[in-house]
């Protein structure tokens, strides 16, 4: 096992799904999908801490297997404490190299409430 490993937290992805309301209009729902694991790490540069004193959203580094696709405002919880991420980049941007012995990707996000 390695440290990465140990850090690891079980996350889905939520899926949004519209569905008539019966009367003309529809409901979104968010409907959870695929699992996968993630190592998902708070921002805390001096320049993260003086947005985040300002109002931007918190932000986080997410790191998952080369095998996991997570693309540009995809939303996922993380399952130990329920929070949910949007998706702010795509891992598709932040592979390693091919010749690397540990196949990992990197994404960033920011703490969301769902609408």
């Amino acid at each position: 096992m390695t440290l990465l490993d140990s850090m690891r937290d079980t996350c889905v992805m939520l899926d949004k799904t519209t569905v008539s309301d019966g009367l003309g209009g529809f409901t979104t729902k968010w409907v959870e999908g695929a699992t996968f694991e993630a190592v998902i790490r708070k921002d805390a540069s001096p320049q993260e801490i003086v947005a985040q004193q300002q109002g931007v959203n918190e932000t986080f580094t997410v790191i998952v297997d080369k095998s996991v696709t997570l693309d540009y405002h995809d939303v996922f919880k993380r399952l130990s404490d329920s929070a949910v991420f949007r998706l702010t980049s795509t891992t598709k941007d932040a592979q390693a190299p091919a010749v690397s012995t540990v196949p990992i990707a990197k994404a960033t996000a920011e703490r969301w409430v769902l609408p």
